[in-house]
């Protein structure tokens, strides 16, 4: 005896009474399964079947085949096919038992394992039947402890018990649907996914499972998976009520959401955050809806610069999720805008925790903290009191404004003039350095372009005195309000 798989292939002597061409079908299905081309050698023994319909040795091929292929009811169906051919097969009924047990038919699979042991086998055959008898004893007073336990409500111990059980008897799909089931009722629909999946593909046509699958992505927030697995059940029950009623629901969420998303790429913040103002609208039920929208919305504020909404709903969103990254990094850049680096630090760092090693979060962290270190020296930002995402027209409008107005000419006592000398200094400074495009970059980055200790080829030209420019009117080159410091 040879056998070849898990579940065997056995060679026997006797020609079972084929033909000379379904044997030649055997002879090369045998050659392909040997080889793995388990397509091939299935065609060749469905031409043996087909050639003889009685040959037992070629169903018994066969269901050696779809077993390699993962088809476990065909490998069944050929297996009974065996044994009603020939009562004394012992390997295929001993085989069918295994099969029935992985499947949770207890019954069925100790009646094979019994009429192994009272059919005079192998030694072997014996060792290994008695072994899965006993195995399929222990499962059913596993299985006894569980019902008693569900009756109870006692959803943990079902499961811990179940975990036991679909060890043995991993295709279990009724014993699958109960496991999730226990999940589902102890409030953690996710650990139900994978038994619910794997229920999908053992049971056939199980619309229950792709409408439980599906109803689980939708409330963990998840609309897209939702409405995937709700179409694979309409795909088996066009009329299926609840797998409609749930799809035209989450077709009609989805498609707002990918609008909003579609006008956030497109820069239409407004419009996206009206979009997502209808996504909360529409689902009220499964809160995690209102987050996501909250969420974007939050995101959809700060890139419109509206900044104290964008605070508001960014801080509703983290009183909800602490350790949600994007709210977080979100409302960083609305307190970079206003200027509260000690506040936009914290969140970044508090990103930093609960992402991985996010690079982009790093380079802002880094550059919240120069932005902080350069507000406690000189903000040119505040010397002009012009916001951080002030246009060139501001900057320069706010500039002619503060110069007219500290202009030393304009003051008589000494210590006043001292003093708007400085402040006239810093402003010039500031209007120079804010309506220069590289200069300005340099600044937002970190970096004082016109502190001494970052200029190569000596001080600073705004550290000159007063006297330096006295003589010239700033207002009087090219016009009113036009001037632009030039240094050598």
């Amino acid at each position: 005896m040879l056998r070849v798989s898990e579940f065997g292939t056995e060679l026997f002597g006797a020609e079972c009474g084929i033909n000379a061409e379904v044997e030649k079908q055997l002879e090369m299905g045998k050659k392909l399964l040997a080889a793995g081309q388990l397509a091939d050698a299935l065609s060749h023994f469905h031409a043996a079947i087909e050639g003889d319909s009685d040959n037992y040795f070629a169903y018994y091929r066969r269901a050696t085949v779809y077993l390699a292929m993962g088809k476990s009811k065909a490998a069944i169906r050929d297996l009974s096919k065996v044994v009603e051919l020939k009562q004394d097969f012992t390997s295929a009924r001993l085989q069918r038992g295994h099969l029935l047990l992985k499947q949770g038919k207890f019954d069925e699979a100790e009646e094979d394992f019994k009429r192994v042991l009272q059919s005079n086998p192998s030694d072997k055959d014996e060792t290994e039947a008695r072994s899965q008898l006993m195995k399929s004893d222990e499962m059913q007073h596993l299985y006894s402890q569980t019902q008693a336990a569900y009756l109870v409500g006692d959803y943990y111990t079902v499961i811990g018990l179940l975990d036991e059980i679909l060890d043995v008897c991993v295709w279990a799909a009724e014993l699958r649907e109960l496991r999730a089931e226990c999940y589902i009722k102890e409030g953690e629909p996710g650990k139900a996914l994978g038994d619910l999946k794997a229920a999908a593909k053992l049971k056939s046509d199980n619309t229950e499972a792709f409408y439980k699958i599906s109803n689980i992505y939708y409330q963990l927030g998840d609309h897209e998976l939702s409405l995937s697995e709700v179409r694979e059940c309409l795909k088996l029950d066009q009329d299926h009520k609840e797998c409609f009623s749930h799809y035209k629901q989450v077709k009609k969420l989805n498609k707002q959401i990918v609008s909003a998303e579609e006008l956030i790429q497109e820069g239409r913040y407004q419009d996206a955050i009206d979009k997502y103002e209808t996504v909360m609208k529409t689902e009220t039920k499964v809160p995690v809806y209102t987050t996501r929208a909250k969420e974007r919305i939050c995101h959809c504020l700060s890139k419109n610069q509206q900044s104290s909404e964008a605070i508001r709903v960014c801080t509703e969103v983290l009183q909800l999720e602490p350790d949600n990254v994007n709210a977080l990094k979100d409302r960083a850049e609305v307190y970079l805008l206003e200027e509260q680096y000690e506040e936009a630090i914290r969140d970044y760092e508090a990103a930093k925790e609960h992402s991985d090693n996010d690079q982009q979060i790093l380079e802002d962290l880094e550059k919240a903290q120069l932005m902080l270190k350069q507000s406690q020296k000189k903000d040119y930002y505040k010397i002009l009191g012009v916001k951080r995402n002030a246009r060139k027209q501001e900057i320069v409008k706010a500039y002619r404004k503060l110069a007219m107005q500290w202009h030393p000419d304009n003051f008589q006592d000494e210590e006043e003039k001292k003093k708007a000398e400085k402040k006239f200094i810093d402003i010039a400074a500031a209007k120079e350095v804010l309506t220069n495009p590289e200069m300005r970059r340099k600044f937002d980055a970190g970096e004082d372009p016109l502190d001494a200790e970052n200029q190569q080829g000596g001080g600073n030209p705004f550290h000159r005195g007063w006297n330096s420019w006295q003589g010239f009117d700033p207002f009087s080159s090219g016009g009113p309000f036009k001037f632009k410091f030039h240094f050598n």
